[in-house]
């Protein structure tokens, strides 16, 4: 492979996105192995916002659960960003599992991971919104790592408006499919019950194929939301009373198989309508379901790259 520049060399291409390539590259001083994620620079705007704001924000970020900025570079009119390199991502770990589920254990301590490093985000008023298992990362060592910051923000009390066009769509809390441009760190519990959901069914809770099928995944297993769950719904310019009156599903059914009953109420917990009454990540990081999940968990995992589009 050519010689990228003078301190690393590219190694193997390990995934594509829409703001760029990554390269499994190595520091040829250091003989580090790194994430190189190079950056389309278009001619007339430059490098791309979402770019310069994780920039901007992992230089702020600095916690064992979310993935290392190493270094920003311009070679030859390109822009390439250089992160730690990790194993694979969450939903490739998940599948290696299939068709059984990931240890209870294990799913655990990741979910205490995601939790503490989204806990250091939300202290620091920063929103991540795009929670997703591609966008979390797992090394050998055991440890996961939130990455991906292109479309996170940073917010202010009290709140300002934000853009809904976040969150993909199987994570998307409801607020934003909903329209509401004053959501906060609800936005990342939603996305994370998704997370551990999938951590202890094997697949993602709600699975719409556009955003109103979405709407109606959720409806149809929380039950069709009213005002006394979700106080301003029925004055929503998107909510329908033609909308069927779902009611909600008993717990057996919506979580089948799992026999925690501290995760099923934490799910519970986070599964809620109004956001002001969803639970925070403190709560989380206090809750019985983690109490005695451990920081990292032993586990050999594939040699094999991860994703970092």
């Amino acid at each position: 492979m050519e010689d990228v520049m003078k301190d690393y060399e590219k190694l193997d291409k390990i995934g594509e996105g829409q703001y760029g390539v990554v390269y499994k590259a190595r520091n040829v001083t250091s003989d580090e192995l790194v994430a190189l994620k190079r950056i389309a620079i278009d001619e007339r705007d430059g490098v791309p916002s979402t770019a310069l704001r994780e920039i901007s924000l992992l230089q702020g970020l600095k916690h064992e659960n979310i993935v290392r900025l190493i270094d920003v570079l311009f070679v030859e009119a390109r822009f390439y960003i250089v992160f730690e390199l990790s194993d694979m991502d969450l939903g490739q770990f998940i599948r290696r599992f299939r068709p059984k589920l990931v240890p209870l254990e294990v799913s655990k301590s990741i979910f205490k991971q995601l939790i503490s490093g989204l806990y250091f985000c939300h202290s620091r008023r920063v929103l991540h919104r795009d929670i997703k298992p591609q966008n979390l990362l797992i090394n050998k060592d055991g440890v996961m790592k939130i990455a991906d910051f292109g479309l996170a923000r940073a917010f202010s009390i009290p709140l300002r408006p934000l853009t809904n066009e976040v969150v993909t769509l199987w994570y998307r809390p409801p607020e934003v499919l909903f329209g509401d441009d004053f959501y906060s760190m609800g936005a990342d519990v939603w996305s994370s019950g998704c997370i551990l959901a999938e951590l202890l069914l094997g697949k993602a809770p709600f699975q719409g194929d556009s955003e109103i099928g979405q709407i109606h995944e959720i409806f149809k297993q929380l039950g069709t939301p009213e005002e006394s769950t979700w106080p301003g719904i029925s004055k929503n310019k998107l909510f329908r009373t033609t909308f069927p009156n779902w009611v909600r599903q008993p717990t057996k059914v919506l979580y089948p198989g799992v026999s925690s009953d501290s995760a099923i109420k934490l799910m519970e917990s986070i599964f809620v309508y109004d956001q002001e009454k969803r639970v925070s990540t403190k709560d989380i990081l206090n809750s019985s379901f983690i109490a005695d999940a451990c920081s990292r968990f032993r586990f050999m995992v594939p040699k094999q790259s991860a994703n970092y589009h």
